[in-house]
């Protein structure tokens, strides 16, 4: 019992940083291994104009995209990802530990109002880190994308759209995050006492509780992902009315007039097959590099 409580106290002198490290690891580790899934899932919701990229499901996309284009095609755009997922979740992970101990969610009992708030208060830190980042990992990702490196897509862009380019997704982002977090973090709360009352270190409590609660999470914030997609790679498509969507309402309108309720929900199974391991993935690595490194 005392190395649940060893493992569980994180001293205010000591837990900041260790939890953004250990997020920080975590969120490369989760990102890197899930990117041709996430890749997938990005070219499913997009609007494309061209009949070779409209897929019909995982198993054909997977198979049309490394006959025609090759397997590299699947991880185009990781780079973005590396860069900018470890500071982000550096960030996210130090920002939820510090909101849930000011807020109480370490106290005994079921403190989900706390952890909502740690969970929602790290994802509007996070995401504005990291939205640019996503930007520039989705124009590589789309079909026939002209960038193959990060920092000419980020002149590029910048340079043709301006800076608004890389925050027009922010609200929208934010719209889906906050949720997705919140429902991810209490979920994930939940299911870890219920499975680990003791709160030791247990490797496969955590697989098992964040795989579960990245599924949920993800499956619930559908909708707002694929308008986010639409909103963040509108300056690579022909389409005029696309090119010049503005925000979360517009991308709404078009996803229902062109596709109607079945468009809020393009991408939906890579989406939570992408997180649903990748969640595993990532509070698996957290939780391990918090001990791993409160041990040094």
């Amino acid at each position: 019992m005392a190395e649940g409580v060893d493992y569980e106290a994180l001293p205010s002198d000591a837990s900041l940083g260790v939890n953004m490290l250990a997020g920080a690891l975590a969120g490369i580790t989760e990102h890197a291994v899930m990117f041709p899934i996430d890749s997938i899932k990005t070219r499913m919701q997009v609007f494309a104009t061209s009949p070779a990229a409209v897929y019909t499901g995982i198993g054909n996309a997977f198979t049309r995209i490394s006959s025609t284009e090759g397997m590299r095609a699947l991880w185009r755009g990781v780079s973005s990802v590396i860069l900018g997922a470890g500071p982000a979740h550096a960030v996210h992970f130090g920002t939820y530990e510090a909101i849930k101990e000011l807020a109480g969610g370490n106290a005994a009992g079921n403190q989900w109002l706390a952890t909502s708030l740690a969970g929602a208060s790290a994802t509007i830190a996070s995401d504005a880190l990291m939205n640019p980042f996503d930007v520039i990992k989705q124009r590589m990702q789309v079909h026939q994308s002209e960038f193959r490196s990060v920092f000419t897509a980020l002149q590029v862009v910048y340079r043709k759209e301006g800076l608004a380019a890389f925050y027009v997704s922010y609200p929208t982002t934010l719209m889906m995050s906050v949720p997705f977090t919140a429902v991810q973090f209490t979920v994930y709360e939940h299911m870890k006492k219920l499975l680990n009352p003791s709160c030791s270190y247990s490797p496969v409590t955590h697989m098992i509780a964040g795989g579960v609660a990245g599924g949920v999470a993800a499956g619930v914030t559908t909708p707002l992902d694929v308008a986010k997609t639409l909103l963040q790679t509108r300056g690579t498509s022909h389409d005029p009315e696309i090119r010049r969507v503005g925000g979360m309402l517009d991308a709404f309108r078009i996803i229902w007039r062109r596709d109607g309720i079945k468009g809020f929900g393009r991408g939906m199974s890579p989406r939570i097959l992408t997180h649903m391991p990748s969640n595993a993935l990532c509070w698996l690595s957290y939780e391990f590099f918090k001990v791993a490194i409160r041990e040094q």
